[in-house]
C-alpha cells in the first residue's frame, strides 16, 4: 500500500465516527451574559462584536438559531468511542453549564448529548448521546491507540469540524514536538489553563477542530486536538489519548473521574522570585495562598495538611526529583494514583530541611 493509500484508508476508517458538537442557548441568557462580559471585551458569540444586537428583544436576523428558537453558538468536534453513544471531546467545547449540546453524526442525524464528566485537570470531556424515545442507530466507533512511544516526524492526520462550518475536514502533517507545555484560553471569560504533556503537530488545526481526533496511519486515535498558536504557522497541539483512556476507565469502574489530590497552593520559584522574597533557593514550590478572602495555602483536612506541610514551606523535591519550572510539582503528581505515598524534601523557615510523607487522596 502506498503512503497516499494509507492516508486515504485511515481517513475512511475514522471519518464515520467523527461528530460535530453544537451548542445552543436562550436569547435572554445570552443577553445577560453579554452585559457581564462586554466590559472585558469578550463576547458569548466568539468572533462577534461584544454586545452586538443585545438590546433587541428579538433575535437579530444575522444570528443563527436552532429549530426551537435558541441561539446557535460556536461548536467543536468529537468522536464516538463505543456503540452506546459515548463521545470524547474537549472540556472547553462543552464549558457552558447553561447551554444545550447536540452531536451531529456523519449521516447528518442530530442527537442531544449529556455531559457524563469533565476532567478537572486535562481539557477532556466525556459525553453521551441521549435517545429521548428514538432508536439508537448502529454507531461507528474509533480505535484508541495502545500506549507506545510516539516519534518525531511520525505522520498524523487531524479530522474535525473546521471553523464550525467545514464538516469532516482532513489535514495531514507530522508530529513536530512531544511533551509540550502551553497556556490556553479554555472558556469565554478568558481564563487560562496550563496544558502539559501535549503532542505538537504541523497538521492544520483550526477553531472548530477542538475535540476532534488526531490519528496515525493505521487509523488509531493518538490524541484529541485541543489548541493552536495564533499568529504562527502550522503549530497545533493535541492531548495524548492515554489521558482520555484513563478518564474512560475511571467512569467505567467508579462512575466518576478520580484524581489524586495533595491540597496545596504554590508558586514555582526561579531566581527572580527568590531574589524578590529573599529566599535561599531558586527552585521548588513555595506554599503560598492567593490574595482573596477565605483562601488557604493548605486545604484543611487534605493530604498536605496531614503530612504537616505549612504555608511558607518550600517543597524542593518530590520522590527525590527536583522541582523546577520545567518539571513542576503538578507534573510529578499527575503520574501518581490515589493512595500512593509521596516523599517530599522540604525547606522550612528558610533553613530547616526535612522529609514529609503524604498519602495522596481523591480530589473531591
Amino acid at each position: 500500500m502506498t503512503y497516499e493509500e494509507q492516508i486515504v484508508e485511515a481517513v475512511k476508517k475514522v471519518m464515520p465516527a467523527v461528530v460535530s458538537i453544537t451548542a445552543a442557548k436562550d436569547w435572554q441568557a445570552l443577553q445577560e451574559a453579554a452585559r457581564k462580559l462586554a466590559p472585558f471585551g469578550v463576547s458569548p458569540f466568539g468572533e462577534a462584536t461584544p454586545g452586538m444586537g443585545m438590546d433587541s428583544e428579538e433575535i437579530p436576523d444575522d444570528i443563527p438559531t436552532t429549530d426551537d428558537g435558541k441561539v446557535r453558538l460556536g461548536g467543536g468536534s468529537g468522536f464516538l468511542v463505543n456503540k452506546t453513544g459515548i463521545i470524547l471531546t474537549n472540556r472547553h467545547v462543552v464549558a457552558d453549564p447553561e447551554a444545550e449540546y447536540t452531536a451531529v453524526l456523519h449521516n447528518d442525524q442530530s442527537y442531544p448529548v449529556s455531559i457524563v464528566a469533565r476532567d478537572p485537570i486535562h481539557d477532556v470531556a466525556i459525553l453521551k448521546i441521549e435517545m429521548r424515545g428514538r432508536t439508537l442507530p448502529e454507531l461507528p466507533v474509533v480505535s484508541l491507540a495502545e500506549e507506545k512511544p510516539l516519534e518525531l516526524g511520525q505522520t498524523v492526520i487531524a479530522i474535525g469540524n473546521a471553523l464550525g462550518e467545514f464538516k469532516n475536514s482532513v489535514s495531514t502533517g507530522v508530529i513536530s514536538g512531544l511533551s509540550r507545555l502551553i497556556s490556553a484560553i479554555t472558556d469565554m471569560s478568558g481564563r487560562q489553563e496550563r496544558l502539559r504533556g501535549l503532542i505538537q503537530t504541523d497538521a492544520a488545526i483550526n477553531p472548530g477542530n477542538s475535540g476532534g481526533p488526531l490519528i496515525d496511519l493505521d487509523g488509531n486515535v493518538i490524541g484529541i486536538n485541543v489548541a493552536i498558536v495564533f499568529g504562527a504557522q502550522n503549530i497545533g497541539f493535541a492531548i495524548p489519548v492515554i489521558k482520555a483512556k484513563r478518564d474512560l476507565d475511571d467512569i467505567t469502574q467508579h462512575g466518576r473521574i478520580r484524581r489524586p489530590f495533595l491540597g496545596v497552593r504554590y508558586v514555582l520559584l526561579n531566581k527572580r522570585i527568590a531574589d524578590r522574597f529573599g529566599l535561599p533557593v531558586t527552585h521548588g514550590a513555595l506554599i503560598l495562598k492567593e490574595a482573596f478572602p477565605g483562601d488557604h495555602a493548605i486545604v484543611p483536612g487534605s493530604a498536605a495538611a496531614k503530612a504537616g506541610l505549612r504555608e511558607g514551606d518550600i517543597i524542593l523535591t518530590c520522590n527525590k526529583k527536583r522541582i523546577t519550572e520545567k518539571e513542576t510539582l503538578e507534573d510529578m503528581l499527575e503520574g501518581l494514583t490515589i493512595g500512593d505515598e509521596v516523599r517530599f524534601g522540604v525547606l522550612s523557615e528558610g533553613a530547616k530541611r526535612r522529609i514529609a510523607h503524604a498519602h495522596l487522596e481523591e480530589r473531591k
